[in-house]
């Protein structure tokens, strides 16, 4: 089981324990078999159980207890890699499906967020700096860009952006196409609502052996359980590598902390707006329903567990004094510090379908990089319609196969 977190991710210790879900106890036959439990796999189930697939889960810790508790969960259009650089590498028409794409999944996470409930989300703004003067020519070009596509963004100038912001920075583009919420919560509320429509969930089910079939897949559990399913969904976040032969993704260390509790004018525009900077790996900031902010970056480039768990507070303290650079006039009192597995591919963009070491009946979920909700959420859709033999816009760009095209 990978060492995924170090410290006290702010979720689960605001949340607690939400629910437990039985392990699997009993033989089971379901359409879709989804190993993983979190975001990830919430949203793919929650997307084929609404669309008549009958689906089981199974995840070897508690549910959400993996990347999920240590998500900072911004949700953006926005990948690390920009549309410019994405369209020098797949071709502008690739870039902007894919950048549409998100921009969309953004909206059918605001329907999913309606339907759950009480799970801390809300509609922001994006406001990305140019770190230097060097990234503002960049930034421009990535700007006119989105803006050609039809993407809701303003140029902000450095006088503008001190004005309204109180950011001295070269330049910045302002998207209106963003949002905020608890992945735990939406994780724990999608799968009880999930099981109250007669999906089974079970968490603490450890998969021990896969085997598959030209008409399908059968799983073993440690605990002597077999599951067999048309078609399993792997959707362990960054474990899901163990089941490659060679690797897709990097993996780094990503910290944050998350404030006290703040007056609501002393948070000023970040009560709903996401904030973030062109410098890699970028410092990051967005608030909570209840008034706190969560700062992130300062990533290690290795993701070792036991080096993690020593640097969470020193990197704690460096995200503090970058934040305070960056906006003088807001005091941040860090409450808890965390840490996690991060990874990121070469492109910036995820990998669902099939991979020719398992075949077609094994579909791979990897929602990875920095707006991986969002990848999710239009992974879910993806893969539902690989399941049920349709095409689909995003099936060649965001497969395996697109890495004999670099």
């Amino acid at each position: 089981m990978l060492d995924l977190k170090s410290g006290y991710p702010w979720w689960p210790v605001r949340n607690g324990l939400l629910q437990a879900f039985p392990p699997a106890t009993d033989d089971i036959v379901a359409d879709v078999a989804i190993v993983g439990g979190g975001i990830t796999a919430a949203l793919i189930a929650n997307e084929l159980v609404t669309h008549g697939h009958s689906v089981v889960v199974l995840e070897e810790r508690d549910i959400g207890w993996g990347s999920t508790a240590a998500s900072t969960a911004l949700l953006q259009y926005e990948i690390d890699t920009h549309m410019t650089a994405l369209a020098r590498r797949y071709g502008l028409d690739d870039a902007w499906r894919a950048y549409g794409a998100c921009a969309q999944a953004l909206d059918l996470l605001a329907e999913v967020a309606l339907q759950v409930g009480d799970i801390g989300y809300a509609r922001n703004d994006s406001l990305y700096y140019a770190s230097t003067g060097q990234d503002r020519p960049a930034l421009q070009r990535e700007f006119a860009l989105r803006h050609r596509h039809g993407l809701e963004v303003e140029w902000l100038d450095p006088v503008p952006l001190l004005l309204r912001y109180g950011i001295r920075a070269p330049g910045a583009i302002l998207s209106h196409q963003a949002a905020r919420v608890d992945p735990y919560r939406l994780t724990y509320g999608l799968f009880a609502r999930l099981q109250a429509q007669g999906a089974a969930i079970h968490d603490r089910s450890r998969i021990t052996r896969i085997q598959t079939g030209s008409h399908g897949v059968r799983l073993m559990t440690e605990r002597g359980c077999q599951v067999q399913a048309a078609h399993l969904v792997l959707a362990a976040g960054y474990a899901n590598q163990r089941w490659l032969d060679k690797p897709v993704a990097r993996n780094h260390s990503s910290y944050a902390l998350v404030s006290e509790p703040m007056p609501a004018e002393q948070l000023g525009f970040l009560r709903d707006t996401l904030l973030w900077e062109s410098a890699r790996p970028y410092l990051y900031v967005r608030s909570t329903e209840d008034g706190r902010l969560v700062v992130g970056g300062e990533d290690d480039r290795v993701d070792i567990p036991a080096r993690r768990d020593a640097r969470v507070l020193r990197k704690a303290r460096v995200l503090k004094r970058k934040f305070g650079r960056v906006l003088q006039d807001v005091a941040l009192e860090p409450a808890f510090a965390w840490a996690g597995t991060f990874a990121e591919t070469d492109d910036g963009l995820p990998f669902f379908g099939a991979h020719a070491q398992h075949g077609p009946r094994v579909l791979f979920a990897m929602a990875y990089g920095g707006n991986g909700i969002t990848y999710s959420m239009l992974g879910a859709g993806l893969l539902r319609a690989t399941i049920e033999g349709r095409p689909h816009p995003l099936a060649a760009l965001f497969s395996f196969d697109r890495l004999s095209r670099r």
